[in-house]
């Protein structure tokens, strides 16, 4: 383009003959007290003014435009564009910090997909305790897991009747178990006949002559041990008889014939926590192998069992420094610096640590300097008794 033939004073000349434009603010004013974030105006609308001179402009300087002025045009129009890019980027930049700080305080808040960490409260509790009860009574199922490697233990509260035995109630009670829908094997009821001779203290149990419980070693190990922990979890029976169509002994793969069995008692088990493939709910089931004190289990339950799926339920949730045993109570020092939060996981733990000390006659834990004094259902300042038995189910 050809460069502007008007000189400095014939354009003041010239803009001095204009009409008067007036605006008492100052741009910088205008600006300073607006939100970059709320302002939903072009950024040409404050500006507008000097638009304005440049079209009268335009009209004043026809001949000339169309050669030398028209640099000056575009020059201001490209100086109006670069300034409207520069806020532009601006509003961009700061939404993006504003998103930034949105997603952070919806992460603090448990949004965003994160897991947020429940507040515990008097229903966190997944055990069953001896002031729940009322008038009913306790009956423990041992279930197979998913996978058949291991037993669940699942409790539940049963209205006595006085016209039935413990045996009757559990085995009418058995085939009201919901094995699959709590994300466990579908076992029960047994394909067995129970009866019960109190003189002797003897559960005779009669399978038909095409029972499954003996193909298989796995099987085998499942159907005598939930036999074993049934009856020891639910009576003070000492011995179990076997018989098959009514004659004496019971076929089984890798023991062969046995006639009859002692009943060993529950205990010296370490708890772990155990999630079934595609469910929420976790379950606290005791070890398959037995331990020879309740140190020895709790170091054990800072161990993930990966070959079970079982899951550590000692860490840094309840952090245990010492264990004193007196008679049949518990005493847990905790390191004077540990945290300690009001939350379900650390109820969790709190829970396997009480029926791990269940298994090994422990009747009560007192908690020695608590961080905090309440922890869900539970006041740290005081004795809390063991559980009455792991797992409380409604079936009815």
């Amino acid at each position: 383009m050809k460069k502007s033939e008007w000189s400095d004073k014939q354009l003041e000349e010239l803009l001095r003959q204009m009409p008067l434009i007036q605006d008492h603010r100052n741009p910088r004013d205008i600006y300073q007290n607006l939100s970059i974030k709320k302002r939903k105006r072009p950024a040409w609308v404050v500006p507008g003014f000097a638009a304005v001179a440049a079209v009268l402009l335009l009209f004043l300087f026809i001949p000339r435009l169309l050669t030398g002025t028209e640099y000056s045009f575009d020059s201001a129009k490209q100086e109006q564009s670069t300034s409207e890019e520069k806020i532009s980027l601006s509003d961009d930049k700061n939404s993006s910090i504003l998103m930034k700080e949105e997603d952070s305080a919806e992460i603090e808040n448990g949004k965003s997909g994160a897991a947020p960490k429940m507040l515990a409260d008097e229903s966190s509790k997944t055990a069953l305790y001896d002031n729940e009860i009322e008038n009913g009574i306790v009956m423990t199922y041992w279930v197979p897991d998913s996978q058949v490697q291991m037993l669940v233990p699942i409790s539940t509260v049963i209205t006595p009747d006085t016209s039935k035995d413990w045996l009757t109630i559990f085995t009418e009670t058995m085939g009201l178990l919901k094995e699959e829908e709590w994300g466990l094997t579908d076992y029960y009821p047994l394909n067995a006949t129970f009866t019960w001779d109190s003189n002797t203290n003897t559960v005779t149990v009669d399978v038909p002559i095409d029972h499954k419980y003996g193909q298989g070693s796995t099987a085998e190990t499942i159907f005598i041990t939930s036999l074993n922990n049934n009856i020891a979890s639910n009576s003070q029976v000492n011995k179990i008889k076997f018989t098959t169509n009514g004659q004496p002994g019971i076929e089984l793969g890798n023991q062969g014939v046995i006639k009859e069995m002692k009943v060993e008692p529950v205990g010296n088990h370490a708890y772990f926590s155990y999630t079934p493939d595609g469910m929420d709910t976790a379950y606290l089931v005791p070890s398959t192998e037995k331990y020879q004190d309740i140190n020895s289990a709790f170091e054990i339950m800072k161990t993930d069992q990966q070959e079970l799926g079982l899951t550590a339920t000692i860490g840094s949730d309840f952090p245990i420094k010492d264990v004193t045993i007196k008679e049949n109570k518990l005493l847990i020092s905790m390191d004077e610096n540990s945290k300690m939060e009001n939350n379900l996981a650390t109820v969790f733990s709190f829970e396997a640590i009480l029926l791990t000390a269940k298994e090994f006659g422990i009747e009560t834990i007192t908690i020695v300097n608590p961080p905090i004094q309440l922890l869900g259902p539970f006041d740290l300042s005081k004795e809390v008794k063991v559980p009455l038995a792991a797992n409380l189910r409604t079936i009815k």
